[in-house]
């Protein structure tokens, strides 16, 4: 399974155009030539990071749906979702999220991550693939 992930990866990066994506403090610096995908992941980045929920789900259709890759589903739901990040937002004050890589092609952007949960614990490297529909985050896949 780890081979099919690294190989799927290594055809991504070499086959999907990769853009650089300055990491910002706020979502309104956001810089106008992003696509409407890396625009919604980069707003649910810095949301996140910022411990803001309500714009965390903003960038997220109500029944996006979040899945272990490669078809695992884990959450469904906008409302769910907020159960679930509201809980990580007030219980981890150290939590954080580093962008190591970012790959967009069409409506899907590829992050590589670096996730801090606790400031006394090893980081943990993460892959999330974003689908986006409709201009919002439809599903997520996320590799760990």
């Amino acid at each position: 399974m780890k081979v099919n992930i690294f190989v799927l990866l290594i055809f991504l990066l070499f086959n999907c155009q990769s853009k650089e994506v300055n990491i910002m403090n706020d979502s309104s610096k956001i810089k106008n030539n992003l696509s409407i995908a890396e625009q919604l992941a980069q707003n649910q980045l810095i949301a996140y990071n910022n411990k803001n929920i309500e714009e965390f789900l903003k960038q997220y259709s109500d029944n996006v749906k979040i899945y272990s890759f490669p078809n695992i589903l884990k959450t469904e739901g906008k409302e769910e979702m907020r159960k679930i990040y509201s809980k990580m937002f007030e219980t981890l004050p150290d939590l954080h999220c580093e962008l190591v890589n970012r790959i967009v092609q069409n409506n899907t952007v590829i992050d590589q991550e670096s996730v801090t949960f606790k400031a006394n614990e090893p980081k943990k490297s993460a892959i999330a693939i974003y689908k986006i529909v409709d201009d919002k985050i439809s599903e997520v896949y996320f590799i760990q």
